[in-house]
């Protein structure tokens, strides 16, 4: 379906509730022993963004991008403020952030990507939703004022020219994450101080 290239309230999603789920299939043997097999190769966000409704503005601004969004048909963009950088939460994004690539004189074409590490493990998660005007790239340590473009739908940064042969292609952005909702009804609820709530709305992480 369509991907409305639109950001859920940030105001409200500030205080969402959410992060990774992962799922894992885990068979107890007669032994005791277990066996593990990750079924999702990546992760997947969800999110509950109910807890950032303070104002019966809020809510009306919920049902307004909902109703846009026709429920779970269309995707948009989401602020996940926990993690929303190429780098620290506390750091400004910088050119050397994150490795996207390695030049080879032919290639022109290399998609962003966040690599989370602890000890010698790591997975790489590829962004596809950069904020624009966010983006910086360096070839080699040394910041590229231009010579590339990026698409803000894709997180594909194209080079005019190829990198050279083992020239290391870095970045530093924000992005943001592909959703949609994860329901179909908004459970709305207006008290008599005309201060208004909804119990849950759901949202999923969109994978391609």
């Amino acid at each position: 379906m369509a991907f409305h290239e639109i950001r859920f309230p940030d105001n409200i999603s500030r205080g969402a509730r959410g992060g990774p789920e992962r799922r894992t299939q885990i068979v107890e043997l007669a032994s005791g022993d277990e066996e593990r097999n990750a079924s999702w190769a990546n992760s997947r966000r969800r999110y509950d963004v109910s807890y950032g409704i303070r104002r019966a503005d809020d809510l009306a601004a919920v049902v307004a991008f909902f109703e846009a969004r026709n429920g779970r048909l269309h995707g948009f963009r989401f602020k996940d403020w926990s993690d929303y950088k190429s780098c620290a939460p506390s750091g400004t994004p910088a050119t050397t952030d994150q490795v996207i690539g390695t030049g080879d004189g032919t290639e022109t074409a290399f998609q962003i990507a966040k690599r989370y590490t602890s000890g010698a493990q790591s997975w790489v998660r590829t962004i596809t939703k950069p904020v624009a005007g966010s983006v910086r790239i360096a070839l080699g340590g040394v910041e590229q004022a231009a010579g590339w473009v990026i698409d803000p739908a894709t997180g594909i940064v194209t080079f005019a020219a190829a990198p050279g042969p083992g020239i290391a292609i870095t970045a530093g952005f924000e992005f943001d994450v592909p959703v949609r909702f994860d329901s179909d009804a908004l459970d709305v609820t207006l008290n008599i101080e005309r201060l208004g709530s909804i119990t849950s709305i759901p949202l999923v992480e969109i994978r391609r």
